[in-house]
This record gives C-alpha cells, structure tokens and sequence, in this order.
C-alpha cells in the first residue's frame, strides 16, 4: 500500500469514529478535546499531517474496536460484516483479516430479524391496537417502472433504494414493509463532511438521504403522495412526518403535505453497516404506492437562480412578434392599437428585477425570477402567479424584451407601467397635461366665482366706514327721515299631529 493510500484510509477511519473515539485519539495526541463534532474531527485530521507512527497506530485500534462494538451490538456471536471491496483497504490496514471479514449469508440477509417482533409491537401500540390481534402482513415488494417527478431543489447524486412496490397483500387492515440499503464509502464521506455548522445557523446536511413515497401509476411521473395512516421507522427510531393537513369533510382522513422525507439524522453514515426503514401503513382498496430513497444534494434559490440566467433568455424579437400577434386584429374583427403592463411583480409588487415567465404560458406579463424562487424554496407550488397555471422550474425563462424595458433610461424610476405599441415598440404611460390643464382652469374659475357671505352678529368689532368731508360751498342738505327699523320676523310653529 502506498503512503497515499495508506493516509488516505485513516483517513476514512476518521471520519467514522464517534465523539468518545475522537476525544480518546485527541487525548492521545495532546490535544483539546472539547468542541463539536466536526471540530473534533478536523483536529483529528491535522493530526494525520505529523506521520507519526504512534499516532497512526492508535487510529488503527480506535477504529477496529469501534467496528467490533457495533458488529456485536447489531449481530450477537458475529464477528464482522463483509465490507465492501472499496472498504478492504482500511479494513486490513486497521488489522481485520480476511477471515474475520467472512460471515455467512444468511446472517448478512437481515441484521435486525430478532428486532421485527419488537418493532411490530411498537408499531402497533402506535396504533393503539393489540399486537396479537393486528399482527401487519409483510406485504409484496418489488422494483417498478415508476418515475418520481424531479424536484428543483435537489440534485440527485444516487440511488439507495429503486422505486419499491406496496402492494395490499391479505385482508389486514395495516401492512408492513422492511427495506435495506448501504452507503458507499465516497457517499458516507460527503453526507459526513458537507454540513452548514456556521455559528447561529441550524445544523443542516448539504447531502440528504430522501425518502419519497408516490401512487403506483406509470402511466407517468407521480407527485410526492403519502399512503394513509402511514408510520415509518429508521433503523429502530420513529422518523418524524409532515403534520396532517386538517379537513372539514366527514370520514376523510387527512392528508399529509406531499414532500420528501430527510432522514439523514436516523441515518448510520458509514459504508460497513446496513440501514433497514420499516413501513407501516394503512390499506386502501384499489390503491398501491411507491418508495424510494436517494442520496440527494440540497440546492438554494440562489443556486436555481444562477441556473436560470445561464440557461440564457428568450430573445427580445420572440416577444416583439408576440405582442405584435396579441395586437392585430382577432377573430371578432377588433383591432387594439396598444396594450397598458406593468413592470412591476405581481408576487412582491415592485418593479422586476429579473423578469420571467413560463414558455408554457401565452401571457405578456412577467413576474420577478428570484423572488417567484425564493416564495417556492419556502413553499413549493410552482404555480404561475399570472394565471395560476403549472409553472415549472425547467420551463422558465428570463425575458430579454421586459428586461431591455426595465434596464432602459427612457423608462422613469418612479414609473412601473409601459404600453405596448402595435408594432412591437413601448412608451412610457404619459401624463394627460391637456386633463391636468383643464382640471386646473376650472378650480380658478369655481375661486372667482365663490361669493364669500359674512354671516358674523358680532358689533364690537364693526367699524362704519369715514363719512367725506363736507364742502363749505354746497347747499345744506336736507334731513332725511329716519325710518324705524323693521319688525322681527314672527316665527311660525306647525303642530303635525
């Protein structure tokens, strides 16, 4: 073995030491021993730079009595799995011999059969039944020609487990099925050391393990779709479900939100132990489901959005000639000589940074990429928010005449609506002046026109107006009589009954 080869399996060691088998190397070499998990095993990697013997001796031992305590646990009166061959060198460098590595078949067929009494109790005590009475039938497995639908947000990277029948088999009311699957040693070492533990963000695996289940129709692809009362358990552990979704109809039983499971946490993330997944669910006449389980990378709607804008835009000349198109005269002989739109989302209403729309859809308006990416990592609907109708992830495209519009100076910041012009151009919406000229006229006429009545009864502040002066020269005027002011007005009461 070379010294690559040779560093390269402890390596692999490593990473499927637990935390006390870390600290015990840690302790060993000197070092702190406090911290996470990934912080331990990143010193214990550093140690691995020293080439010393000593050390490496000890990972050897850490690691053939950690793979001898589990064998055990899993496998009373075993010594060991069969490894892989991709696994043989780690293997024989931490001291196994070939003969420890022999095992029987039908001890390797299925590692847990003393648990499945135990776990078909549990999971009818789950059901409040009684274990004798409602013993679950083991129902009939096999792979099927079914193809689950792709989901944007995940890159698939393996397939752990084909697309797997449930088949109804005898009348019990609850069926049961036991799967098994095994990672490689590359996909055990990219699930362990691709996880976000950033400080204040959540523990998150980059590589998942995803198990979907979906109708058995493969007449074509089937949406997530979960079979009724159904429980599922990794490795012994209740895997946790997405919560029911209330219904107001009489005996309906509600319905699960269609989604990947990740179970990745129940998971044993090491290439020389096998995983078994029990299903438990309820019979449902007529109906038979699907399970998978793939290895999956987790993308980001900043991801999905650099995607879109490589996968380049639509040409600006597609979208002119289909304005053109919607403009001309239709079949009732009315001809529109322009279209008003808007520039702005319809999802955040501000104006678009990156428009889009769906090639599947007939429609001018656009909606806003990033944002329309970042409401379905949230909330996966994938429905065009301008029609409500299928909006794939494969099927959008960015816009190259809306995006022309937007980025253009003639377009005013505070202006969020364009028309559409028949000959594929646009114009900005433009002020009526001759409506804001007219309006304006006729508030200064209603002001010249307004007759302003001083209806005041107070005297105090009345002053008469200066008489003129006389002139010594006139004749003196006559006295004019004084006439007696006029009576008050006599207030008429009308009695209505």
């Amino acid at each position: 073995m070379t010294p690559s080869q040779e560093k390269e399996a402890l390596r692999n060691m490593i990473l499927t030491f637990r935390v006390s088998e870390l600290q015990m190397l840690l302790g060993f070499a000197g070092r702190n021993q406090s911290g996470k998990k990934t912080e331990l095993q990143d010193r214990s990697l550093e140690l691995l730079q020293l080439n010393s013997t000593p050390v490496q001796k000890r990972i050897r031992e850490l690691f053939q009595s950690s793979q001898e305590t589990q064998q055990a646990a899993m496998i009373p009166g075993a010594n060991a799995l069969q490894y892989s061959a991709a696994y043989a060198q780690m293997l024989g460098l931490a001291g196994f011999t070939t003969q420890q590595q022999g095992i029987p078949q039908a001890g390797r067929a299925n590692p847990y059969a003393a648990q499945q009494a135990q776990q078909a109790a549990a999971f009818s005590a789950a059901y409040g039944t009684q274990p004798q009475q409602t013993k679950p039938i083991q129902a009939n497995t096999q792979p099927v020609n079914v193809k689950f639908k792709q989901l944007p947000f995940y890159d698939i990277h393996g397939e752990l487990l084909k697309p797997t029948s449930l088949v109804t088999q005898g009348s019990s009311r609850f069926q049961e099925a036991q799967f098994q699957f095994l990672l490689s040693p590359e996909q055990a070492t990219n699930i362990a050391s691709n996880r976000d533990i950033r400080m204040g963000s959540k523990l998150d695996y980059l590589y998942q393990i995803q198990l979907r289940f979906c109708l058995l129709d493969p007449s074509a692809e089937q949406g997530d779709e979960f079979p009724p009362s159904i429980c599922v358990q990794v490795n012994g552990k209740m895997c946790p479900l997405p919560n029911p979704i209330p219904t107001n109809k009489p005996n309906v039983e509600p319905k699960r939100p269609p989604r990947p499971i990740h179970i990745t946490p129940l998971c044993k993330l090491t290439p020389i132990l096998n995983n078994t997944v029990s299903v438990k669910w309820a019979a449902d006449y007529g109906k038979g489901w699907v399970v998978g389980i793939w290895l999956v990378e987790k993308l980001s709607s900043d991801q999905l959005l650099e995607r879109l804008t490589s996968k380049g835009k639509r040409n600006s000349d597609f979208t002119r000639e289909l304005i053109k198109t919607k403009l001309t005269d239709d079949e009732d002989g009315i001809a529109t000589t322009n279209l008003k739109v808007t520039v702005s989302c319809p999802l955040g209403k501000m104006r678009m940074s990156m428009p889009c729309r769906p090639t599947t859809c007939d429609h001018l308006q656009c909606f806003d990429a990033s944002l329309f990416l970042m409401m379905n990592e949230k909330k996966p609907t994938w429905t065009c928010p301008v029609c409500d109708s299928a909006a794939k992830y494969d099927d959008l495209m960015v816009d190259g005449y809306f995006e022309e519009v937007i980025k253009a100076p003639e377009l005013p910041d505070e202006e969020n609506e364009i028309i559409l012009n028949q000959d594929g151009s646009w114009n900005p919406v433009p002020k009526d002046e001759e409506e804001e000229r007219k309006r304006k006229e006729k508030e200064e006429e209603e002001r010249k026109n307004a007759v302003v009545l001083d209806l005041s009864d107070d005297d105090e502040d009345y002053t008469p107006a200066p008489k003129p002066a006389a002139d010594p020269d006139a004749a003196p005027a006559e006295d004019l009589p004084v006439l007696p002011p006029p009576p008050p007005a006599e207030i008429e009461c009308i009695d209505i009954e």
